[in-house]
């Protein structure tokens, strides 16, 4: 004989399992009905054509009339079903976060390291669901009972050596508010590096290519590192431009998740290192609401191997991001900042949600999350928005989003 507290209402979990078929949960609150009793709760998963069904139902003082109704129907539908007695409705923890995994491929052992170290931190997985099984495989636990900041130091240290990527958020409306999304250009949303596809033009590819490497690790200050790569730059003709516009490509994802986005009314911005020259067509082949970037100085038709005005540089990306958030009227706590190196710290610092996309080690010791498979739209699933999702509202628009390529070394 089960004790119940007199303060505490009576609650039966029915939970049912077996194959799925349509009209099948119909079937099942159609003999849950006739009897006095309130639906608190509703879980359920369907995978492969396997169902899980749980309800949390107030029980009345006598349940066996409705056990045995649910027996029934669950024999007729070829299902198993169980009973738990219980007290209360109890409420969700305070403490809730989501946590993202990106893995390429993703291994059980990784899997099982993160689940351990929730469990380690005290905290309970509490629902699991797919966001996308390629190109990358991407999984998210809602997670209760953990600080999210905690849990974020534990499972960044065993997702790097698991292998896979993860990001942790709180739960709430903060992590669905995010309205402003800003990148980076040069091996962000592009392939490569534009002040190298014309330093190899000048025959000057290994010295800038030198610089730049140093530079995006952070150990040369970015300004003067620049300034001296377009020194390097001096008398190529204006037309190498039109040259490299043509040969930058597209990292894979990025349309699909501007796209994405702006179907999500999403604002969309770059700030960006390299010339406006390039990266204002960019932005107009994308739609962009923004861009910002440094400009190359043209005399007589050649490149004088200086700039025009200030430089845009690591705090000159974080004032852009400011002020894009501003004209848009959204505050900072609602952008996402996507970037690879170190003059994007600053602005991946002052975002409420700062990505190190295939960033250098720096980058994504700093950021909040880093990605690190090679598809700039799986971004799209630390916001939550499954590949399955994306495909519909494609296909609803006439758009074909096949798996992409792998990028180009």
């Amino acid at each position: 004989m089960v004790d119940y507290s007199p303060t505490e209402p009576r609650t039966l979990l029915v939970t049912l399992t077996g194959p799925d078929r349509p009209g099948l949960t119909s079937q099942i609150f159609a003999a849950i009905s006739p009897h006095p009793v309130d639906i608190l709760d509703i879980e359920q998963v369907t995978a492969r054509g396997k169902l899980t069904l749980a309800i949390v139902l107030s029980a009345p003082p006598d349940d066996t009339m409705l056990r045995r109704g649910l027996e029934q129907v669950a024999g007729a539908l070829g299902l198993h079903v169980e009973f738990s007695a219980g007290t209360g409705d109890h409420a969700e923890p305070a403490e809730r976060a989501h946590v993202t995994v990106l893995g390429c491929p993703l291994q059980p052992s990784a899997v099982a390291a993160l689940a351990g170290c929730v469990a380690g931190a005290g905290a309970n997985i509490d629902r699991i669901l797919r966001l996308a099984s390629y190109p990358v495989t991407s999984i998210e636990f809602e997670v209760s009972g953990a600080d999210p900041e905690r849990l974020k130091t534990l499972l960044t240290a065993e997702a790097l050596a698991a292998g896979v990527d993860v990001a942790v958020q709180p739960s709430g409306l903060i992590r669905r508010a995010k309205r402003l999304v800003v990148m980076d250009v040069d091996s962000t949303l592009i392939q490569g590096e534009v002040v190298e596809m014309l330093a190899a033009r000048a025959g000057v590819l290994d010295q800038v290519a030198e610089v730049t490497e140093a530079a995006m690790r952070g150990e040369l200050d970015f300004g003067d590192s620049l300034r001296a790569r377009v020194e390097l730059l001096a008398g190529l003709p204006e037309s190498v431009l039109d040259d490299v516009r043509d040969e930058v490509q597209f990292t894979p994802g990025a349309r699909t998740l501007v796209r994405t986005l702006k179907r999500l009314d999403y604002r969309c911005g770059i700030v960006s290192g390299g010339f406006s020259q390039i990266t204002d067509s960019l932005a107009a082949d994308l739609g962009l609401d923004f861009a910002a970037a440094n400009t190359l100085e043209i005399v007589d038709g050649r490149l004088t191997g200086r700039l025009v005005g200030p430089t845009l540089d690591r705090a000159g990306k974080a004032d852009a991001l400011r002020r894009f958030a501003a004209d848009a009227d959204v505050p900072l706590s609602q952008t996402i900042a996507i970037g690879d190196g170190a003059n994007d710290l600053d602005m991946i610092a002052a975002a409420g949600l700062g990505v190190a996309f295939n960033a250098k080690p720096v980058v994504r010791d700093a950021a909040d999350t880093a990605v690190n498979v090679p598809y700039l739209d799986a971004v799209l699933y630390l916001l939550g928005i499954s590949r399955a999702d994306v495909e519909a509202a494609d296909a609803a628009d006439g758009y074909t989003t096949p798996a992409p390529p792998v990028p180009t070394p």
